[in-house]
């Protein structure tokens, strides 16, 4: 078994080796040729570059996030997982991912050519666009995580990276970002409420479906009880970073420092997340009578996920209406889902799916005209962009939640995708990775 292990990497490393004369002599890998046609240039790169650097950051912020509204004998697991993410997703986007994504187009479906970041990769124009894809690529990846929280064996996830980040993640988005049937049919999404947002949580749907609830999240009768998180300083903190991330993610996305609407993009964003996050503890308070932080928190990430699709199109009025209803929504999907026997432990579904396909039809009802031309229903552009946009919004959800779903089911009859009870009400920490996140402190499970 072990000499079969060894053979199997050694196979890697030879086909990577014989990749590599292959991209040798390719393109502008120094960079001199790029310069000398566009003096210009070093702008966009820079601001791409440090805007993928802010995207990175969101890794923590998820990380701290889904800490926080979990328990602590599970908190080294989720920071393994989101690092993970990064890893091998770096890894699979690399070999596979960027290809299929950007690659040249076959039919409208998937990129061909370009794996291994061969040929005419090796240039640094090429090279500074992976820096910018790769980190949402891992952004779709850790949002599953928080829907799986605190019951998924650790190898399963690693399986499962692997495949939404080499597969799942850039064929779509080759549909929207890299020149497919979606892009043609004129559907848009700016920086990703469907790309990355609406893929991860219709994923994260399917893989707790398949899962099931954690045990103690209903009673006897079916009713849902609350599994409190262990921090919600980490959870604030998680929001915070994320917060600040999202100014790399949607500003970003104008992919050159040259483009002005920058400004208002930054705008859009915040106050989309202002509004969600007002939105949601004022209407938490008003049912319970309490100012719920943890669902404040989902509601702030909900108006980030629904103005990242239409955040260069629309105006700051429409951008705090866009964040108050994807604050109403969250809310109204926390509660639904759980009470449908779905347990999401931090409501990423909710957040990222739900507000993620509400992101796209906002799209097609908020533009305003003022960006490329580009105007919705409400501003005289007829029902076409609409229709675009919910063609999109169905095919993400069919796409993602489809394939996440076989994923899963598929996952499971061979290998098992669940802890056993014993480990599961242990918690994930010792099991898996040996030790206890808080090994000074005494864990009291309540």
């Amino acid at each position: 078994m072990r000499k079969g292990k060894l053979a199997l990497f050694g196979s890697l490393i030879a086909v990577l080796m014989l990749a590599l004369p292959a991209v040798a002599l390719a393109a502008d890998p120094s960079g001199v040729a790029t310069l000398e046609a566009d003096a210009g240039a070093p702008i966009d790169f820079i601001w791409m570059l440090v805007a993928a650097f802010l995207v990175y950051f969101m890794q923590a912020g998820f990380a701290m996030v889904e800490a926080g509204f979990c328990r602590a004998k599970n908190t080294t697991n989720l920071m393994m997982k989101n690092m993970m993410d990064f890893v091998m997703g770096s890894l699979a986007y690399f070999i596979v991912g960027f290809a299929l994504m950007y690659g040249a187009d076959k039919g409208g479906l998937i990129g061909t050519t370009g794996f291994l970041m061969g040929g005419d990769n090796y240039d640094v124009t090429v090279y500074r666009d992976f820096m910018f894809q790769v980190v949402f690529a891992a952004t779709a990846a850790t949002i599953v995580s928080g829907a799986v929280a605190e019951r998924l064996k650790f190898n399963v996830y690693l399986i499962y990276s692997v495949v939404l980040s080499a597969v799942i993640y850039p064929i779509y988005g080759h549909w929207v970002w890299g020149g497919g049937w979606l892009s043609a049919l004129g559907h848009l999404d700016f920086a990703g409420s469907g790309v990355v947002h609406a893929v991860g949580g219709f994923v994260g749907l399917a893989g707790a479906i398949v899962l099931g609830p954690r045990f103690g999240k209903y009673d006897k009768d079916g009713k849902p009880r609350a599994i409190p998180g262990h921090s919600i300083a980490l959870a604030a903190l998680g929001a915070f970073i994320l917060w600040f991330g999202w100014f790399g993610f949607n500003p970003g996305s104008t992919l050159s420092g040259h483009d002005l609407r920058i400004a208002v993009i930054a705008v859009n964003t915040n106050m989309a997340a202002a509004a969600g996050a007002a939105v949601a503890l004022l209407i938490t308070y008003f049912k319970t009578k309490v100012w719920d932080v943890g669902m404040g928190i989902n509601g702030a990430l909900a108006g980030l996920v629904a103005i990242t699709a239409p955040c260069a199109w629309v105006s700051g009025g429409a951008s705090i209406l866009i964040g108050m209803i994807a604050g109403v929504l969250v809310v109204v999907s926390v509660l639904l889902v759980e009470n449908m026997g779905v347990d999401d432990p931090v409501g990423a579904f909710s957040v990222h799916g739900v507000n993620g396909i509400f992101g796209l039809i906002a799209v097609g009802l908020w533009a305003d005209g003022t960006y490329n031309g580009v105007a919705g229903l409400f501003y005289g552009g007829g029902t076409e962009l609409l229709v675009a946009q919910l063609t999109g919004a169905v095919t993400v959800m069919a796409w993602a939640f489809g394939l996440g779903f076989v994923l899963f089911k598929t996952l499971d009859l061979i290998m098992g995708i669940r802890v056993s009870p014993e480990e599961e009400l242990s918690g994930l920490d010792m099991v898996e990775h040996g030790g206890s996140a808080y090994p000074n402190f005494i864990l009291v499970e309540e």
